[in-house]
C-alpha cells in the first residue's frame, strides 16, 4: 500500500514534460472519441447486412432472405405451371429477385471487406495501439522521476556523509539510471508523438471509408435498378397479352385489343342471352336484379366461365349486368369528348334538325364506340318491338339506359350525374332507338336462332372437334361458338379463353335492318 501511495505522489509531482503530457491528453481524448464511434458505427453497419460475416460468398448467399423467396417464387411458379399467370409472374420474379440476392451478396462483400473490418482496425487494433503507448510513456516517466529522487537524495548525502568515495560512486550509478531512463522516455515520446501525428494525417484516410460506404451503396442500387428494368419489359409484355382479364371496369378499346374483338364481350354475351328469354319481360332493365345474383353473374362474365346456364331463368340480373357494364365503363360509350355535342344536338328544336344534328354527333364516334353502340342500339329497338309485353318503349328505355351511355365528365355522385343529365340524355338515346336503322344503315345485324350452340369457355378450347359432338351439350341460349370467326376444323391445339362472337347471317336468324 505504501508503495503504491509513493507512486501516486511521484505521480502528482511529475515536473518532466508536464506541457507534453498535457498535450497528450487531449489527443488522447479526441482519439479515444474517434474510438467509440467508429465501433459504435461499425457495430451498427453491421447489424444492416443480411449476409453471416466473414461467411464465404456462396453459404452468405443461400443465407440471404431474398434468396429465400426467389426459391419459394420459383417453386410457386413450378407448382401453378404455365397455364397461369400467377405462376408465369412467380417465375419471372424469382429469377430476379435470385439476381438482385447475387448483387446484396456482392455489395455486402465489397462493404465488408472496404467499410467494415478498416473500421474494426481502426477501432480494435490502431487507436488502442496508441493508447498503450500513451500509458507506457507515464510509466516510464514515473521511473524516471524515481530515478531521479535517488539520485538526489546521493547527491545531498555526499554532502553531510563522512565516506564521500563510497557515496560519490553510487551517485554515479544512480546518474547513470536516471539518463537511461530519461533516454527510455524521450524514445517513448517520440514515438508515441509519431504514431500521434500518423493517425491524425491519416484523418482524410480514415474519412474515406465513408465516401466508399456511399459509392458501394450507390452501385449497388445501380446495379439492382438494371436487374429491374431488364426484367420489367418482360412481365408487363406477359401481363398486357394475359387475356383472361375482368372487363367490367376495362376501357373498351382495351379490352376489345386485348380480346381481338368487335363487340365487348359482356355486351354481347348479356344481348345473347336476353334475345333468347327475356324479350317478353315486362319492365326489362327497369325492375332491379338481386344483387347477389347480379354479383355472380358479373364475376362469371369476368372470368370467362362457362357456367351461365341458370341466369336464361333470370333476364332482370342479364340486363344489370349490361346496365353494370356500361355504367362502369371508364368513359361513357358515348364519349366524354362528344358529351357537350350531344348536349348541343339535343337542344334543337325542330325535329328534323335535331335527328340530323345528332347523326353528326354520332358519325363523329370512335370506331369501337360506333360499333358497340350500333350493336347496342339495334338490339334496343328489337326490344322495343315487343313493347306491348314488356312495356320497354323506347322512351321508358332510353330513360333506364341513357345515363349509363353518356353521363358528363364531372365529379358527383351516379344520382346527381343522373338528374343532370337525364332530360337532355332522354331527348338524345330515344331518337336514336326509335330510328336505328337510320342512324345505323350499313349492313343488316343478325342474331342467332335457338337452334346455334353456346358455348362459353373458360381458359382453353381444343379445336378440332366435330360440331355434332358437341350439341349434345346444348343449352338454351343464341350464342353462337365460333373461333376465331369460324367453325372448328379437324385441326387439334389450343385456343386461348372464350370467344363469342356476333352470329354471322345464316338461313334461320333474326335479323335487324
Amino acid at each position: 500500500m505504501k508503495k503504491q501511495f509513493n507512486r501516486m505522489k511521484q505521480l502528482a509531482n511529475q515536473t518532466v514534460g508536464r506541457q507534453t503530457f498535457f498535450l497528450f491528453l487531449q489527443i488522447e481524448r479526441r482519439m479515444e472519441l474517434v474510438r467509440v464511434v467508429s465501433h459504435n458505427t461499425h457495430k451498427k453497419m453491421a447489424s444492416c447486412l443480411q449476409g453471416h460475416i466473414g461467411a464465404e460468398a456462396e453459404k452468405r448467399h443461400k443465407k440471404l432472405p431474398l434468396t429465400a423467396l426467389s426459391q419459394a417464387m420459383m417453386e410457386g411458379g413450378n407448382q401453378l405451371g404455365e397455364d397461369s399467370l400467377i405462376g408465369k409472374m412467380m417465375e419471372v420474379c424469382g429469377d430476379a429477385e435470385n439476381r438482385l440476392a447475387s448483387e446484396l451478396m456482392q455489395h455486402e462483400l465489397q462493404i465488408e471487406k472496404d467499410v467494415l473490418d478498416p473500421l474494426s482496425q481502426l477501432a480494435e487494433v490502431e487507436i488502442p495501439n496508441i493508447l498503450k503507448q500513451r500509458k507506457q510513456l507515464a510509466k516510464l516517466v514515473l521511473d524516471y522521476d524515481s530515478a531521479k529522487a535517488r539520485w538526489l537524495q546521493a547527491t545531498k548525502s555526499i554532502i553531510s556523509g563522512t565516506n564521500t568515495q563510497a557515496l560519490t560512486a553510487k551517485a554515479d550509478l544512480l546518474k547513470e539510471e536516471v539518463d537511461e531512463a530519461m533516454n527510455k522516455v524521450e524514445l517513448c515520446k517520440d514515438q508515441l508523438a509519431a504514431d500521434m501525428y500518423s493517425f491524425f494525417s491519416k484523418e482524410g484516410d480514415y474519412a474515406r471509408y465513408f465516401i466508399t460506404l456511399l459509392e458501394a451503396q450507390a452501385d449497388y442500387h445501380r446495379k439492382s435498378l438494371t436487374v429491374l428494368e431488364s426484367v420489367l419489359p418482360t412481365i408487363q409484355a406477359q401481363q398486357d397479352s394475359w387475356i383472361e382479364k375482368p372487363a367490367f371496369g376495362t376501357a373498351l378499346d382495351e379490352h376489345l385489343k386485348r380480346s381481338a374483338r368487335e363487340i365487348a364481350l359482356p355486351m354481347e354475351a348479356c344481348v345473347m342471352m336476353l334475345l333468347e328469354t327475356g324479350m317478353k319481360e315486362e319492365g326489362l332493365f327497369r325492375i332491379a336484379a338481386g344483387a347477389s345474383k347480379l354479383k355472380k353473374l358479373k364475376a362469371a362474365l369476368d372470368c370467362s366461365t362457362s357456367q351461365l346456364e341458370e341466369f336464361y331463368s333470370d333476364p332482370h340480373a342479364v340486363a344489370g349486368a349490361l346496365k353494370s357494364y356500361l355504367r362502369e365503363l371508364p368513359e361513357p360509350l358515348m364519349t366524354h369528348q362528344l358529351y357537350d355535342e350531344w348536349i348541343q344536338a339535343s337542344s334543337v328544336s325542330d325535329p328534323d334538325k335535331r335527328l340530323q344534328a345528332l347523326w353528326v354527333v354520332c358519325d363523329k364516334l370512335p370506331k369501337n364506340n360506333r360499333n358497340n353502340l350500333r350493336y347496342l342500339v339495334k338490339f334496343l329497338a328489337k326490344l322495343a318491338q315487343d313493347s306491348e309485353a314488356n312495356k320497354m318503349t323506347p322512351s321508358n328505355i332510353a330513360i333506364v339506359l341513357g345515363p349509363n351511355l353518356l353521363w358528363a365528365k364531372t365529379e358527383g355522385s351516379l344520382a346527381e350525374m343522373a338528374a343532370a343529365t337525364s332530360v337532355h340524355v332522354v331527348a338524345i338515346v330515344e331518337p336514336i332507338i326509335q330510328h336505328a336503322d337510320w342512324f345505323f344503315p350499313e349492313g343488316r345485324l343478325c342474331f342467332s336462332s335457338h337452334s346455334d350452340l353456346v358455348c362459353l369457355q373458360q381458359s382453353y378450347i381444343l379445336r378440332g372437334i366435330h360440331l355434332n359432338n358437341l350439341e349434345e351439350q346444348k343449352s338454351p341460349g343464341s350464342v353462337r361458338l365460333i373461333l376465331h370467326g369460324k367453325r372448328s376444323s379437324h385441326q387439334s391445339y389450343a385456343v386461348p379463353v372464350w370467344t363469342v362472337w356476333p352470329a354471322t347471317v345464316h338461313d334461320n336468324c333474326d335479323e335487324l335492318q
